[in-house]
């Protein structure tokens, strides 16, 4: 080959050296990539001389010719914290590649550089505490305080909302949120920002100068290890349930079957008063997702219709913002008492809750602009329905701190076999890095030692989360003061089933008047909406306006619409027949029996039959399962 025509590039790197053919005529930005695709690296800076002080600077104008001659020897280096070359590439430049890189970075807790993000969109409640001055008032103390009425001193003047003494005084265990970042800020002077960084248990991707894990790791790439600290604040300070029937509506299921239950939280997030600058979660409803149970088991199975559910919510103006679950045994039936399972001698939440209380505050975190990826923590809360010391239901409720979210984020916690109240972090592996972490307790003298969490108290990760219900119940929905309810989804046992009949039965024992109030109810919003037999999901959102809003002038608007005439036919139509849903499974013409027989082995309409709500096949009468699905009627 011609000398003109090509030139040898040799580049000595951490793993040898390798040798370039290039031409001399390329350009320096063309030398990069050669580079890079043949020793498939990134993130690396060209040097001419080994201390790496003459740098070949990527540009497209600079010739390789006039640098390089053949035979020349250059040296490349690994460019700590980049993730591509130093190039003019328009990757460099890309804000969302720069947001992808805070993830994982290590910058210090106060920096002059990392400044509030006004890009991030927080929670409305977090933007109304953000404005608000947190300060707490007090009164001119007529004993101590010798100035006149608009004076202040130390005895009268207002608190900062950290204030010790104050929450000591009030028994408040933790500092809201806004309350910590005020006193994190405080101090500060001009110019530097506090930030909140995102905790990794990860390795560092894209380290170059060593084999990747488990043949090298270095500081550089390598997770630092963890001490757990008790978490001082906390992202909801209260959980308020509007009403005592939300969770005894819940409850109905463990006391018909014995077998626990789990259920979605949807509500709101709004200013807590009674704690400076904290959140209070308002819970409106539970919404029961499919699920296995037993006495002592629970399983949480995919749920194909929770995009219609958050549907629902959303127009509805409500969120999920937490989830709750029973841990009851039935101590003596006659006087309605249970054991009392879980407490400071046994334990408050399990590992495995822990886990999957971790789990779903990754999948709802929440947004913070003194974040580096934006968001940081969670507002999803965690209630257990459980015995007391005087072996009554009550309530606990709890979230998990910030480090727990990482460790269950990173795959590092796992439950013990058999001690609940303790969890495990794995091992490292060939496949999976898992750094160190600690817990400090003290020993049989008083001492204050470190351990390592193999195994975990669980207690570490906890963070108490107070749950009540108001002395004046508030109702976003229907109160149901004498009426049945309508029944709640997933729930597959007899007078508890979601079908044609029950929303025939519920609608048939309202009046024209009380529409609005027949209609303020989250579970029956939901089944309309995944109706698949009639058009309902298109035209309900004036009826979900009127519920949000309370107007009943809305809802009469919709009631008169033509969708809900004809499903007002059918209603009627089912009630008048001795089959419960004949003439609305004829009305539906063969969609009623798809799957089914055919025209010449149809069943008789004017017989007693019921429609399967799952599968529309239609049923003789004194069958208690559907003979298509084999599910209960």
């Amino acid at each position: 080959m011609p000398m003109s025509d090509k030139i040898l590039v040799r580049v000595q790197s951490a793993e040898g050296i390798k040798r370039i053919e290039i031409s001399p005529k390329s350009n320096l930005k063309q030398l990069y990539d050669s580079v890079q695709t043949t020793l498939r690296v990134d993130g690396f800076g060209l040097f001419k001389d080994r201390t790496f002080l003459t740098e070949l600077h990527a540009n497209g104008s600079q010739l390789v010719g006039t640098t390089l001659k053949h035979g020349d020897m250059i040296y490349l280096k690994q460019m700590a914290g980049t993730s591509t070359r130093r190039t003019s590439t328009t990757v460099l430049e890309n804000p969302a590649f720069s947001k992808a890189v805070s993830i994982d970075d290590h910058s210090n807790s106060s920096s002059s550089a990392a400044r509030p993000s006004q890009e991030v969109v927080e929670d409305a409640v977090d933007q109304l505490l953000a404005k608000a001055d947190g300060s707490i008032k007090r009164e001119r103390d007529t004993k101590l305080c010798h100035h006149n009425a608009n004076g202040r001193c130390v005895h009268c003047s207002a608190l900062e909302p950290y204030d010790e003494s104050y929450l000591k005084e009030h028994n408040i265990k933790h500092l809201s949120f806004h309350s910590y970042i005020r006193k994190q800020t405080s101090g500060m002077s001009q110019g530097k920002y506090f930030v909140f960084d995102d905790i990794n248990c990860r390795i560092r991707p894209g380290c170059r100068e060593h084999p990747p894990w488990p043949k090298g790791i270095c500081s550089k790439c390598q997770p630092s290890a963890i001490t757990l600290n008790r978490q001082t604040y906390r992202h909801v300070d209260n959980v308020m349930f509007e009403n005592t029937k939300i969770v005894e509506r819940f409850l109905n299921y463990w006391r018909t079957t014995g077998h626990q239950r789990m259920g979605y939280l949807y509500g709101t997030y709004e200013q807590h008063t009674d704690v400076p600058l904290g959140i209070r979660a308002r819970v409106a409803a539970i919404y029961e997702p499919p699920q296995e149970s037993s006495r002592d088991s629970l399983n949480i199975l995919p749920d194909e219709g929770s995009a219609d559910v958050e549907a629902v919510a959303a127009a509805l103006g409500l969120k999920k913002i937490g989830w709750i679950f029973t841990d009851l045994i039935t101590a003596d039936a006659t006087v309605g008492t249970v054991k009392q399972i879980r407490g400071i001698d046994t334990h408050f939440l399990t590992a495995q809750e822990c886990i999957t209380a971790g789990e779903l505050q990754n999948r709802h975190p929440n947004p913070c602009k003194y974040a580096t990826n934006g968001v940081f923590g969670s507002k999803f809360v965690t209630i257990c329905v459980t015995g007391d010391q005087t072996k009554q239901v009550h309530m606990e409720g709890y979230a998990v701190s910030a480090q727990c979210m990482a460790l269950v984020r990173d795959n590092c916690l796992l439950p013990t076999k058999d001690a609940p109240e303790l969890g495990y972090v794995r091992e490292s592996t060939d496949k999976q890095y898992v750094p160190d972490v600690f817990y400090k307790e003290k020993d049989q003298y008083g001492n204050e030692v470190q351990r390592l969490g193999r195994p975990l108290p669980v207690e570490y990760l906890l963070v108490d989360v107070p749950a009540s219900t108001p002395l004046q119940p508030q109702y976003t929905f229907t109160k149901y003061d004498q009426r049945q309810p309508f029944p709640v989804e997933n729930r597959y046992i007899d007078g508890h089933l979601q079908d044609f009949n029950a929303l025939s039965n519920y609608l048939s024992a309202w009046g024209d008047e009380e529409f609005l109030e027949a209609i303020s109810d989250f579970h029956l919003l939901i089944f309309l909406y995944k109706m698949d037999m009639l058009p309902l999901r298109q035209h309900m959102a004036p009826l979900m306006e009127a519920v949000r809003t309370k107007n009943p002038n809305q809802a009469a608007e919709f009631k008169g619409t033509e969708v809900w005439k004809l499903l007002e036919s059918l209603i009627q139509a089912s009630s008048g027949s001795t089959g419960g849903t004949t003439n609305y499974s004829s009305d539906i013409g063969p969609t009623a029996n798809a799957g089914g027989s055919s025209g010449s082995e149809a069943m008789d309409l004017d017989a007693n039959t019921w429609t399967c709500n799952h599968c529309t096949f239609i049923n003789r009468g004194e069958l208690t399962s559907c003979e298509i699905c084999s599910l209960p009627r």
